[in-house]
């Protein structure tokens, strides 16, 4: 068993134009403050890092862990959610994902794809020189207008989809594999990785390859009604960050999984602040904990009904009381540890 690290809180739902929310240190100084002692941070956004300049300087590198540190504050994970996504855009997708990337590649879906794994390689040096050894990210997706099989998918497209999403990871896998770092992608709807099936089949299209692993998120499997810890028994041992976020599945006899095109606050699926929804954290940080999933607790804020600061501020003692030190003995060790001999144990037995 392995003692859970945290609290964390993921930067990126926090970021605003307002202080102290505007600035790297400003950031750090909240969550320090709040009692955090990691941070997950996005890389999209210079202000915060410049992975084009850190993935060449070790010295912007250390001055930055070092601005984190100053805060008692460790680096959990780097963040490359939006950097991933956009390694595999469906074209239904082209326009609205569009907004994500910088002005010149608009309307360029190449161009935009070759940027997009040019910063998931620089990403993975970067953590290296961060010294970190995992990497949080979303595997973006060719295949999630077809997620529902009509109208019928033809023969071999699904196998054709996950061939090219592979191909287009490989190359990444394999920088982050020379910088000594896990890819953790998180298990996410309009994502091509968004259960247990289709990480497997990711796995199985890049050779299972050794970096594949996965970012843990209940709150998605509650919206898809999958069994959330029944799924950490499966993939325990490719688990190797989680976030902290709660959901609730309320169905009723207008809407159901897909949502009716309804806004966040009135599906029936709805993300909420730690606590306040239906995941069983308990359940989830002692599945963890036995299985000895080295990871840190990251609070991921997104709630339609509380306000971020009031979750963030919650998220340090929820954290707090859900993280299990781990029993170094047995509870029973008083009743029969003695060493004993064959001889005794024949007697016992009655042999």
């Amino acid at each position: 068993m392995k003692k859970i690290k945290g609290p964390a809180v993921f930067l990126a739902q926090f970021m605003d134009e307002v202080a102290p929310f505007n600035t790297l240190d400003g950031l750090c100084k909240w969550a320090s403050n709040l009692g955090y002692k990691g941070i997950q941070i996005p890389t999209l956004d210079k202000s915060i890092i410049d992975i084009d300049i850190a993935a060449n300087s070790q010295s912007y590198c250390d001055e930055f862990k070092g601005r984190i540190n100053a805060y008692g504050l460790e680096i959990t994970e780097l963040s490359t959610h939006i950097q991933g996504q956009l390694v595999a855009v469906h074209p239904a997708h082209d326009i609205m994902f569009d907004v994500f990337v910088p002005t010149e590649l608009k309307g360029k879906p190449k161009q935009r794809t070759a940027w997009a794994v040019d910063q998931m390689q620089k990403a993975g040096i970067v953590s290296r020189r961060l010294v970190l050894n995992t990497h949080a990210t979303f595997s973006g997706s060719l295949l999630w207008p077809v997620m529902h099989p009509w109208p019928q998918q033809p023969k071999g497209l699904v196998e054709m989809g996950f061939k090219e999403l592979a191909d287009r990871w490989l190359p990444i896998l394999n920088t982050f594999d020379e910088n000594g770092v896990d890819v953790c992608y998180e298990v996410h709807p309009v994502e091509d990785i968004h259960d247990g099936d289709t990480f497997e089949r990711f796995l199985e299209a890049t050779g299972n390859h050794k970096r594949v692993n996965i970012l843990y998120d209940p709150s998605h499997f509650v919206l898809q009604q999958l069994d959330y810890i029944k799924y950490i028994d499966h993939y325990h041992q490719f688990i190797k960050a989680f976030h902290v976020k709660d959901a609730e599945f309320n169905p009723t006899g207008k809407k159901g999984m897909f949502g009716g095109y309804n806004d966040w606050k009135n599906r029936a699926g709805r993300y909420r602040s730690p606590g306040d929804g239906q995941v069983d954290f308990k359940n989830v940080f002692s599945k963890l904990t036995e299985y000895g999933c080295d990871v840190w607790a990251v609070l991921e804020w997104e709630c339609v009904v509380k306000s971020p600061e009031q979750g963030a501020r919650e998220g340090v003692d929820f954290i707090n009381r859900h993280i299990i030190e781990t029993t170094t003995k047995k509870f029973d060790d008083f009743a029969g540890g003695a060493d004993t001999n064959k001889k005794e144990l024949r007697r016992i037995l009655g042999i």
